[in-house]
C-alpha cells in the first residue's frame, strides 16, 4: 500500500560522494537535492533537517543501488533505526530515448520515485556471518584466478622460447611440473622461470590451505547439514555448496523453482509482440557467481554413465536421509540422460545443453533445500 505520510529518501551513492533527495507520493517533483561528502552521520543530519520541514512524526525509506559500498551504508543506517532498502540497478525503471540524460542527481530521483510506487527488486542483505564466508570464498576466487595467471605466462615463457612439451601429454599435471622444474634455459632466464615456478608454488599452497579452511567453515553448525544434503548432486562438492548457501540465503524466499532460476539468470529472455514470440538467450540477471558454479557443474554431465554412481558421489551421501540420496539420484540420472537426449538426438551445442543443465540443476537444488523432494 501506498503510504502518504512517508518520505522517500533517494540516495546515489559513490566513493566519495552521495547524492539525496527526498519524494512523497503525488509530488510531481524531488525536493531537498544534496550532494554530500559519502558519511552516513551527514545522512542522519540531512534526515534531522527534513523532521523541520516535514514535521517530527514523519517516516523516511531511504534507499540505493546495489554497487561498490556493499552492505555498509545499510547496515549503518538501520543502526540507527533508519529503515533503508538495497535496490537491484536492473529492476529501477531508467529514462530511454534521445532525451536521455544521467546524473547523480537524476539517479537520486528516481530512487526516490521507486522506492515510492515500489517498482524495483530489493537486494537481499545476508546475516553478518553469511556475509564473512561469502568475502572468504571470493577471497579464494581471486587467487584462483592469479593462479591461472602465472600459469599462463609459464607457458607462454616457455612457447617463446621453444620450450615445448609433448603435445599428446596435458599440462599441469605432476609430470608436466617435473618437466618445467628440470628445464634450464640459462642466464637471467633461470632466474624468471625460477620465479614464476615460485610464485606458481606459493598459490597453489596457499589454495590449498584456503580450500582446508572452506572444509572447516562447512562443518559449522549453521552449515553442515546444509551441505551434506547439496553435496548429494553431482558436480557439487563443499565450495560449491557453502557458497550456494551464504549467497541465496533463505531459499524458500523464492516461491517456487523457475524463481530461483530466474534470480541466477538462468531462464531464457523474451522478445515478443503480438503474435511474434521470440526466445533469446539466458537473461545473465542476477548472481553471477552463482551461475557460473552451475554451469561448471552441469559440465560434469557430460562424462561418466548414466545411472551409475562414482565411489566419491557414493562417499558424499552417506549419512544422509534416504529420501534425501534418492531426490539427489533422480536429479542426477535425469540430468544426465537430458544432457544426452539433448546433444546427440537434438544436436544442441555442447555449451547450450550445459547451460540448460544448469538450469534444471538450480531448480533440484531449491527443492532439495525447501524440503520439496517428494
Amino acid at each position: 500500500m501506498m503510504n502518504y505520510n512517508t518520505v522517500y529518501i533517494g540516495m546515489d551513492v559513490h566513493k566519495e560522494s552521495f547524492t539525496l533527495c527526498s519524494y512523497q507520493i503525488g509530488d510531481e517533483t524531488a525536493s531537498h537535492i544534496q550532494k554530500i561528502p559519502s558519511d552516513h552521520k551527514i545522512v542522519l543530519k540531512y534526515l534531522d533537517r527534513l523532521r523541520s520541514f516535514y514535521g517530527k512524526n514523519v517516516e523516511f525509506s531511504c534507499g540505493y543501488e546495489a554497487g561498490c559500498l556493499g552492505y555498509s551504508l545499510y547496515h549503518q543506517l538501520t543502526d540507527h533505526n533508519v529503515n533503508c532498502t538495497i535496490l537491484a540497478p536492473t529492476s529501477i525503471p531508467k529514462d530511454t530515448g534521445k532525451r536521455k540524460k544521467k546524473t547523480d542527481k537524476n539517479d537520486a530521483v528516481g530512487i526516490a520515485k521507486s522506492l515510492a510506487y515500489r517498482t524495483y527488486s530489493e537486494v537481499y542483505v545476508p546475516t553478518e556471518k553469511d556475509e564473512q564466508v561469502k568475502e572468504f570464498l571470493r577471497m579464494r576466487d581471486d587467487h584462483k584466478i592469479a593462479l591461472k595467471k602465472v600459469k599462463q605466462q609459464i607457458l607462454s615463457f616457455c612457447l617463446r622460447h621453444n620450450y615445448v612439451y609433448s603435445s599428446t601429454k596435458n599440462n599441469w599435471t605432476q609430470a608436466h611440473v617435473q618437466w618445467l622444474r628440470a628445464l634450464r634455459p640459462g642466464g637471467i632466464y633461470q632466474e624468471i622461470l625460477e620465479e614464476y615456478i615460485a610464485t606458481f608454488d606459493a598459490l597453489t599452497e596457499k589454495i590449498t590451505r584456503l580450500d582446508r579452511r572452506i572444509e572447516e567453515l562447512a562443518l559449522e553448525e549453521e552449515y553442515r547439514d546444509k551441505v551434506k544434503r547439496l553435496i548429494c548432486f553431482k558436480g557439487i562438492q563443499t565450495y560449491t555448496a557453502l557458497a550456494l548457501i551464504v549467497e541465496t540465503g533463505d531459499f524458500r524466499r523464492f516461491a517456487s523453482a523457475q524463481k530461483y532460476a530466474s534470480y541466477l539468470g538462468l531462464v531464457p529472455g523474451e522478445h515478443s509482440s503480438g503474435e511474434d514470440q521470440t526466445r533469446l538467450g539466458i537473461t545473465k540477471a542476477g548472481n553471477k557467481h552463482l551461475r557460473t558454479l552451475l554451469v561448471e557443474s552441469a559440465q560434469c554431465f557430460n562424462r561418466g554413465q548414466t545411472a551409475k554412481k562414482s565411489k566419491n558421489l557414493h562417499a558424499r551421501q552417506c549419512g544422509n536421509p534416504p529420501k534425501v540420496i534418492a531426490y539427489a539420484d533422480k536429479a542426477n540420472e535425469r540430468l544426465r540422460r537430458r544432457y544426452v537426449r539433448m546433444t546427440l538426438a537434438k544436436n544442441k551445442k555442447s555449451n547450450v545443453a550445459k547451460t540448460a543443465i544448469a538450469r534444471e540443476l538450480a531448480c533440484f537444488i531449491w527443492g532439495m533445500m525447501t524440503d520439496h523432494i517428494a
